[in-house]
């Protein structure tokens, strides 16, 4: 009998050292409640806020390598950084590195926390599209953490896939969005047995040269944009101004997927007036019923 209990220990730390995903935040960039917001769904928000409304990010823990990488840095990397160190119990905050997607606020001006008015970090890697490092090089504030040496900038290359170490590898997938300042990519993640996609913007999928149900019977979780719910929760607004994918739009796109692939998509991303974040909701009974899940801070996932 001494050698099962040797090999359930053994099966334990493996499980234990395997790497783990973590979702850090699940709203739109600009936060919830959101700012100058009148609006029902903020009013409350204002006096009494809801600590897990957080501004989208991932993290990734390995902790057998020691190791952990943030996808995306957002408004809200000091509380979502504290959260990775509690889940990796490293003994610092500071990630081995950063995953930028694109320039929009909730996904890259969490870097100026790192910069010398606050934790002054040294050379932390920040792996972002060629557009992306161009931008951050040549404009302050951004400029001066890299001339400090607060962090050191990687090239991404579409589709060519950045080894961490033997246990993790992420891979940029160019997406069409509004790319003002730089590219706009998601991300594939892979871990010793599981994968990840994660899609937080996108101005819809049929633009999209590569074909999403084939991609998400490819993976085993599947994070993607649902910023809006549907047209009448922007007051009709044209939706070409501020495109995403409607949740209904997606809801209908993948209804013909199987019941198995339907379970690996997690909605992300949400605007602050998307009924998705309220629990109660009539829209989160209706996704939940279809088979799709609704991403939540401190979700996490084995990869």
């Amino acid at each position: 009998m001494k050698w099962l209990f040797f090999i359930v220990v053994l099966i334990c730390k493996d499980l234990q050292a395997q790497p783990t995903l973590i979702v850090l935040g699940t709203v739109q960039d600009a936060g919830s409640p959101q700012i100058g917001c009148t609006k029902d769904c903020c009013q409350q928000l204002f006096t009494r806020p809801d600590h897990s409304r957080k501004v989208v990010s991932l993290g990734l823990i390995d902790k057998e390598n020691r190791s952990t990488y943030l996808l995306e840095a957002s408004p809200d990397i000091a509380a979502q950084l504290r959260l990775l160190k509690k889940y990796s119990n490293k003994p610092h905050d500071f990630p081995d590195g950063i995953f930028l997607s694109h320039a929009h606020i909730g996904h890259y001006t969490g870097l100026m926390y790192l910069g010398k008015e606050a934790a002054n970090a040294q050379r932390i890697a920040v792996y972002s599209m060629p557009r992306m490092k161009e931008y951050l090089s040549q404009n302050g504030p951004w400029s001066q953490l890299v001339s400090q040496q607060n962090i050191v900038l990687q090239t991404l290359t579409n589709e060519k896939t950045v080894r961490l170490n033997a246990s993790l590898d992420v891979t940029p997938l160019q997406v069409p969005h509004r790319d003002e300042y730089s590219e706009t990519v998601g991300y594939l993640i892979k871990g010793p047995d599981k994968s990840a996609l994660f899609i937080p913007d996108i101005d819809k999928w049929e633009k999209w040269e590569r074909n999403i149900d084939s991609l998400i019977a490819t993976v085993d979780y599947a994070f993607i944009d649902a910023t809006f719910f549907d047209a009448k929760e922007i007051n009709n607004r044209d939706i070409k101004t501020i495109p995403h994918p409607f949740v209904i739009e997606s809801m209908q796109r993948f209804a013909h997927l199987s019941l198995n692939d339907r379970r690996k998509i997690h909605f992300i991303h949400f605007n602050h007036t998307n009924p998705l974040l309220i629990k109660s909701s009539s829209a989160v009974k209706k996704v939940l019923a279809a088979g799709f899940r609704i991403a939540s801070m401190g979700d996490v996932f084995k990869l």
